[in-house]
């Protein structure tokens, strides 16, 4: 159902889960698809360790981002909030990125998967 907001019809949020064997772990992705973007957690355990939002600019090609909360040194969510807002052109993204950011194997394999997702189903994100 559709809610009335400021005289704008607003769509619910809806939820897409999905898990991949990647490198000999379980990594598990939630994706809850807001009216402006998307939030989506990336991790192998209930954690989470960061927030990391990105949003299109009209003042550069390379969307804006920043860390909400979490370890300033760790880029991984900025890097893969930004390249999905990129990717799919939505207001805001948000990424919480919970798996070691050690293994940039790893983290290819997990950018890959989500493009995966979402060239299998675009309205979900």
């Amino acid at each position: 159902m559709s809610e009335a907001q400021n005289g704008e019809m607003q769509d619910p949020i809806s939820v897409h889960n999905f898990s991949e064997r990647l490198m000999e772990q379980t990594v598990h992705f939630h994706v809850m698809k807001l009216s402006g973007g998307f939030y989506l957690w990336v991790g192998s355990s209930p954690l989470l360790t960061n927030l990391a939002v990105s949003m299109s600019s009209r003042y550069d090609s390379m969307p804006l981002s920043t860390l909400v909360m979490g370890d300033p040194s760790d880029t991984a969510p900025n890097s893969l909030a930004q390249r999905l807002a990129k990717k799919t052109k939505r207001k805001q993204v948000f990424v919480s990125y919970s798996l070691p950011t050690t293994d940039s194997s790893l983290a290819l394999l997990v950018e890959n998967r989500i493009k995966k997702e979402i060239e299998l189903h675009p309205g979900k994100f």
